[in-house]
């Protein structure tokens, strides 16, 4: 950067920051750095790495600057509150709500931590629009059990061509993962914040989808007890494995690719014979024969196993419609919901 004192109107906020570390010295700008997180650190040190020359009238103005916003303040409180609402009137609310996450108590720290808790099928779906290259960098980061699932929904040839990305692979470098990381964040995390909210009875929704009968029906009861209203509510919003009956024979075959063999006739084990039928007429007459060798093979089984594998079906039901793969309609014919 060039000299001059009017140079300092044109500095972003990034830029005084840069300049104010490097004006501090080692052993106070390293107990700020232990502070802040992996892409804070490296947006500032990309920053300070560009700087060039700095006039030294730029540093004193900094440092002016620095001292009167500081002592018009009267002093300073930082909490959650204060920093949402400095952030709001500078970002873009979704940004902020995902650095919100963050500093409330995110399901993970890093963005590969964040990965690690989205749908494999959700994240799939983003993914096989992507270069072949950047899945396997991001599979590469993801924990080996969560990679293989969602390699394993990916399309088959695609799917293939990763894999030997995958193992061609040498060392990242450091500029390439950034830009995976920071198209994901931007790109991805920030839509799916946007296309997950909800409101209290669709989040009730959610969790009763994931309780197994017995409970869904104590709970149901209770919650009648207290609010008929939000009962009816939750019941309204709420996705059940009967309600699979619903999709038409293209949704179902696409849900057939997403769903585990061993899941599917687990689940069909406790099913109406309305919803076996479903499945197997939209599966071959050979695959149709060889599950239903399998479900008469496993004997006897848990009514909590049955429950568990309608769950995982149903979550992945509901993933494949936020990510429009399928649609599932209503109860009438006027009526369409893409969950």
């Amino acid at each position: 950067m060039s000299g001059g004192t009017d140079d300092y109107r044109n500095l972003t906020g990034m830029q005084k920051a840069a300049i104010f570390m490097l004006a501090i010295g080692h052993e106070h700008s390293s107990r700020l750095f232990n502070r802040m997180d992996e892409q804070e650190i490296r947006d500032l040190s990309s920053a300070m790495a560009t700087l060039g020359e700095i006039n030294a009238s730029v540093v004193e103005r900094l440092f002016v600057e620095f001292a009167d916003q500081l002592s018009s303040a009267g002093g300073l409180i930082g909490t959650v509150s204060s920093t949402e609402r400095l952030l709001l009137s500078a970002l873009d609310p979704d940004q902020v709500a995902l650095i919100m996450e963050d500093m409330r108590g995110p399901a993970g720290r890093t963005m590969w931590d964040k990965l690690g808790h989205v749908n494999e099928a959700v994240l799939a779906n983003y993914l096989k629009n992507e270069y072949p290259q950047t899945v396997a960098v991001v599979l590469s980061k993801l924990k080996p059990d969560h990679a293989s699932r969602v390699l394993a929904v990916l399309p088959e040839n695609f799917s293939t061509e990763v894999m030997m990305r995958m193992l061609r692979m040498e060392a990242v470098q450091k500029d390439v993962l950034a830009n995976v990381e920071e198209t994901l964040r931007t790109e991805f995390m920030t839509n799916l914040a946007r296309s997950t909210r909800s409101d209290s009875h669709e989040l009730m929704a959610n969790i009763f989808n994931n309780l197994d009968q017995a409970a869904t029906d104590r709970f149901m009861t209770s919650l009648e007890e207290k609010s008929s209203e939000s009962a009816e509510r939750i019941k309204a919003l709420m996705f059940t494995f009967d309600d699979l009956e619903r999709l038409d024979p293209t949704a179902v075959q696409v849900l057939l690719r997403q769903v585990e063999g061993d899941v599917l006739g687990l689940a069909l084990k406790g099913a109406s014979q309305e919803i076996r039928e479903l499945f197997f007429t939209n599966m071959s007459e050979r695959a149709g024969k060889m599950m239903q060798e399998d479900m008469e093979a496993m004997g006897g089984v848990r009514l909590k196993d049955v429950d568990e594998a309608k769950a995982s079906i149903v979550a992945t039901a509901k993933a494949l419609g936020d990510a429009g793969e399928i649609v599932i309609s209503g109860g009438d014919e006027d009526s369409e919901i893409i969950y």
